[in-house]
């Protein structure tokens, strides 16, 4: 099963403001500044208003949209009770974000018809959370993530789907080659230039996808077919740490930009020693003026602990591929490869 929150920060907002329920609201930064839309009620989805639009563009879209700053601490907060009521039940739940998570019921090997009984087991989980968080939940039941995940997305909101394996094959066909997850601008482009439109136009080509797309095709064939062999992730072990900064006006100052490293890299640091951990990969991520985003990692023998260690790296980065070539819209690190802290000192020359 794979559950998924509806507008999960904008339904919390309209659950704890009744003034907001039934209007377009816009969890993000103000129109009138530099940022872009955390999340978006259904209301503003009508709009055309979704997560990562430009708030300016989101005003544009929608002018009679509510902007409400987002409240972090309260989302996460929401999140932590409501897998509190997930343990309750009996399966095993891997966290995936702050908003959803696959679950997979335990004994359902000795059921005649597992899915039915997963399916009536999401009724009541959908329930519960109704009942005492006040907030919906979409969730889709299948044989495997990657059909439970988008069953979650088929009857939003407050739905409930199940795709059984007899059904999965004429339930793709139709749908856009976006849908299978891994398939970005880039694969979707290159598919799209050999006629390769729908899930249906992969299950039946005759093409080598491996020349197209390199060793992402098998995958991408896999989940043409509705096949996923993945198995649940249930250690709780934290994968990586990142901060960024949106500038107010496109920035190439260096002075700003230093700044702006320094600040993110002393964040994360802090974060990295309350959870008594080091890293071994830094990365930084940059996107420009028109949304074009890159990022950039290394990966150190040593692991790391010390925000100046993980500014000069980030400034190595920036600088060994030239990443700042124009104004820059956003900047942030990023951390992973996450494990125990070692005491040898990483020096690397500031050469940015």
């Amino acid at each position: 099963m794979h559950i998924d929150m509806d507008a999960f920060f904008a339904s919390i907002e309209q659950r704890d403001h009744p003034e907001y329920r039934g209007k377009p609201l816009i969890v993000g930064s103000p129109p009138d500044q530099r940022g872009v839309v955390c999340a978006a009620s259904y209301e503003a989805r009508q709009f055309k208003v979704r997560s990562a639009l430009p708030s300016r563009t989101a005003a544009k879209l929608c002018p009679q949209g509510i902007f409400v700053r987002p409240r972090m601490d309260v989302y996460r907060a929401e999140s932590a009770l409501i897998m509190d009521i997930l343990h309750t039940f009996d399966l095993d739940v891997e966290r995936v974000s702050v908003d959803e998570a696959y679950l997979e019921p335990r004994n359902l090997v000795t059921q005649d018809d597992p899915l039915t009984t997963a399916a009536q087991l999401a009724t009541n989980i959908k329930q519960r959370i109704l009942d005492e968080r006040h907030l919906t939940a979409s969730i889709g039941v299948s044989t495997n993530k990657f059909l439970a995940k988008l069953g979650s997305d088929f009857q939003k909101p407050n739905g409930l789907t199940v795709i059984r394996d007899e059904d999965k094959i004429a339930l793709l066909r139709p749908l856009p080659i976006r849908s299978i997850h891994g398939v970005g601008p880039v694969t979707a482009a290159t598919l799209e230039k050999h006629q390769l439109h729908t899930i249906a136009d992969l299950q039946d080509t005759k093409l080598n996808l491996d020349l197209l797309i390199g060793s992402f095709a098998t995958t991408l064939k896999a989940r043409a077919m509705g096949e996923d062999d993945r198995p649940l992730d249930l250690s709780d072990e934290r994968k990586s740490i990142s901060a960024e900064n949106t500038f107010l006006t496109d920035t190439d100052h260096r002075p700003t930009l230093r700044a702006a490293l320094k600040e993110m890299a002393t964040d994360v640091a802090q974060t990295l020693s309350k959870h008594g951990l080091a890293a071994r990969t830094v990365q930084v991520k940059v996107r420009y003026s028109d949304f074009t985003t890159l990022t950039r990692q290394i990966r150190v023998e040593d692991s790391i602990t010390d925000p100046q260690d993980i500014y000069r790296l980030a400034c190595h980065l920036l600088a060994r591929h030239q990443l700042v070539t124009q104004p820059l819209r956003l900047i942030g690190i990023g951390l992973s490869t996450l494990v125990n802290p070692t005491r040898n000192q990483l020096v690397l020359p500031l050469d940015f």
